[in-house]
């Protein structure tokens, strides 16, 4: 499992560290790592050109000694140095003593152009906001210099607790980041700033509990259910579908798809759209008589394609079983209905919905989407799956937002979404509690589009028959 951790909690693991170890020891742990990071980028050290962009902080000051490690390798090193008074003296010497050279920003374009490397240590962890007028075009200038940027920790300009762009910043290649990754480094619009993240250990003793973390393969594997020699339809779960209209029969194929293959022993399909389930998966146990008379389930899904028919929503809004809110179902759910709820309530939506219910823009929710989904959580205390470029998902007791790592551009697409819902739904009916379904379900659904698309665009259909590729996968 990836962990992130906030830069107040960074910092004070940094001081309990540097106090226990010789004065300069962690940064130059920092700097031996970031130099390791540039020479593999570079492949040949010896004769390439690199460039620092050096600001007023530790950052300049790894970047100074990483520069010193590559110019003793036959590196040529310049340093552009945005605040000359203030740029760190122990990082500025040993790079001079190393042969490396130094020009001020306004002159700083020619030795971009010539550059094989990019450095960036303008900016440390704790910089809020876009870059200062004076560092914005040393970042333009490196973009546009054809070399390979590779950031300090984060790139500079870029917000580490929430993955905030606020202004210019800089877009590296690779990110090497110390200790732990940084919220920002996990959740867009940052992460596509960050490129490839590597990182360095140094030694940080970090709490049980992150601000972020992302499940991988292991994790997953650990989580997904898996039948007993005793099991039975019923004692694996049974998972209730209502959703779909005349309108939109195909939200609900589409779901009952999804649930099929998320590990539930039976679905209950619920609605006016029984005929075309049928038709798709004869082993839908189908009713139109309403949430209320559709028999035992163990969780309940609704809301795809459900138009504006809001009693099967309140209907099963007032079950004790697990609730998955998706699409139509959330602009229907009465918020006092749901936050009254006894049992675990998992809404499912994509930024424009989050908006909606937040009273904000979609344009806000894409570009502070972890404090987008914190926020919403809290507001229908429930836990909030917000899907999108980075799929988050957060619980109502304000701890440890997990993040999504898979997925890819192709799922983008109509209906992908209801079988997202339909698989998180029978994993809920499973017994898992809405944390993990919602984070397994995106695992297992994003690693789905992968396979589906493999490079190709590929309809919903695909990424719920991709599914039990996806599963085998997982358990390797």
């Amino acid at each position: 499992m990836r962990s992130a951790y906030r830069v107040e909690t960074v910092r004070t693991a940094e001081r309990e560290l540097m106090a226990r170890l010789p004065d300069g020891a962690l940064m130059q742990r920092a700097a031996a790592g970031l130099a390791a990071a540039c020479a593999d980028l570079l492949g040949r050290v010896y004769g390439s050109r690199v460039v620092l962009l050096v600001g007023s902080g530790d950052n300049g000051g790894d970047a100074l000694y990483a520069g010193a490690r590559l110019a003793k390798r036959g590196a040529g090193v310049t340093a552009v140095l945005l605040n000359p008074d203030h740029t760190h003296p122990g990082g500025w010497k040993a790079l001079r003593r190393a042969g490396g050279t130094v020009v001020p920003p306004h002159r700083a374009g020619h030795a971009l152009q010539r550059a094989h490397l990019v450095v960036d240590g303008i900016v440390g962890i704790g910089g809020k906001g876009g870059l200062r007028p004076d560092a914005a075009p040393l970042a333009e200038l490196a973009a546009a210099s054809g070399a390979a940027v590779v950031a300090v920790d984060l790139p500079s300009g870029v917000e580490a607790d929430t993955g905030e762009v606020r202004g210019t910043a800089v877009r590296a290649d690779l990110t090497v980041t110390f200790g732990t990754h940084k919220p920002g480094l996990l959740v867009d619009p940052a992460r596509e700033y960050a490129g490839s993240v590597r990182l360095v250990d140094i030694g940080l003793t970090l709490p049980a509990r992150p601000d972020l973390e992302a499940l991988q393969h292991a994790d997953v594997a650990a989580l997904l259910p898996r039948p007993a020699a005793e099991s039975d339809k019923y004692r694996r779960g049974v998972v209730g579908i209502a959703a779909g209209s005349a309108r939109y029969p195909g939200a609900a194929v589409l779901a009952v798809s999804g649930a099929l293959r998320g590990g539930a022993g039976a679905v209950r399909y619920v609605g006016p759209a029984g005929d075309a389930v049928i038709a798709r998966f004869p082993e839908t146990l189908v009713s139109d008589r309403g949430p209320k008379h559709a028999g035992r389930v163990q969780a309940w899904v609704v809301g795809p394609g459900a138009g504006d028919d809001a009693g099967p929503v309140a209907e099963v809004l007032a079950t004790d079983v697990p609730v998955l809110l998706d699409a139509d179902g959330l602009r229907l759910a009465d918020r006092d209905a749901v936050r009254a709820r006894t049992a675990p309530t998992l809404m499912t939506p994509h930024a424009g919905e989050a908006a909606a219910l937040l009273g904000t823009s979609r344009e806000e929710v894409e570009g502070a989407r972890l404090t987008a989904v914190r926020d919403l959580a809290r507001r229908y205390d429930a836990t909030v799956l917000l899907k999108g470029s980075t799929t988050l998902v957060a619980g109502p007791d304000g701890g440890t937002v997990r993040v999504n790592p898979t997925g890819t551009p192709w799922l983008a697409t109509a209906g992908s979404g209801d079988v997202l819902s339909g698989l998180a739904g029978s994993l809920l009916a499973a017994g898992l509690s809405a944390l993990d379904a919602g984070s397994v379900a995106a695992y297992v659904h994003g690693l789905a589009g992968r396979y589906a698309a493999d490079g190709a665009p590929a309809g919903a259909h695909d990424v719920a028959e991709a599914i039990p590729a996806a599963w085998r996968d997982i358990h390797g």
